[in-house]
């Protein structure tokens, strides 16, 4: 008798995520509040959104790491939620997005990315961006405040999205938006967010309270 194979998930949900280095993690930020608290906030802030994945019961949760998925801290991750680790592997943050996006959807209907910054973002906002992708929209962002995006989600690979865009400038939102357009797909965009990266995202941070809330 032939054992079942495991059914593969509908969504697969991708937390991007860097290892809490002291001086390679949350560097703008470093310079106001020292390497060592900017690394150790970045520690909380990747286990709130891997937290925030596992809360919303949308797809099975993957974590991809970067450099590498040697660090402890990932393996602790790892053991502590039950997920699985994947390397983000070389290139830019594009080339290293489409990788993600690319391998999760070769096992499911839909795959939605998101780093760590944005502690804003809810497990109600992952289950609407699975929601749009597995109701036809062919992808789904959650626009950033300072002109990027916070959460990519497709149903299909789409490498003119990630190539040649001003990655970290306030354009990245904008020129994504001219791409979609070109390849006349269609999009749903989720509530704007803002993120934490510069010295006055760390106040509001705090004034929220959200390290201190359930996802």
């Amino acid at each position: 008798m032939r054992a079942d194979t495991p059914q593969e998930p509908e969504a697969v949900l991708i937390v991007f995520a860097r290892a809490p280095v002291p001086g390679r993690a949350k560097t703008r930020l470093a310079a106001a509040i020292g390497a060592e608290a900017a690394a150790q906030l970045h520690a909380r802030l990747v286990e709130r959104a891997l937290a925030t994945a596992m809360a919303a019961r949308a797809g099975a949760v993957e974590l991809h790491c970067a450099p590498d998925a040697k660090h402890p801290f990932f393996a602790r991750l790892a053991a502590r939620y039950g997920v699985t680790l994947h390397a983000q592997g070389r290139g830019d943050l594009g080339a290293r997005m489409h990788r993600s996006l690319a391998r999760a959807l070769r096992g499911a209907r839909a795959a939605v990315l998101f780093g760590c910054d944005c502690p804003v973002l809810s497990a109600r906002d992952l289950r609407r961006a699975v929601r749009d992708l597995l109701a036809g929209a062919d992808a789904v962002f959650a626009p950033a405040a300072d002109g990027g995006y916070a959460l990519v989600g497709l149903r299909r690979r789409a490498p003119a999205l990630f190539s040649d865009i001003p990655w970290g400038s306030a354009r990245v939102m904008s020129t994504t938006r001219k791409r979609l357009r070109a390849l006349g797909w269609s999009w749903r965009e989720l509530r704007e967010v803002w993120d934490v990266d510069r010295p006055q995202d760390y106040a509001r941070l705090r004034r929220s309270r959200l390290l201190g809330r359930s996802p």
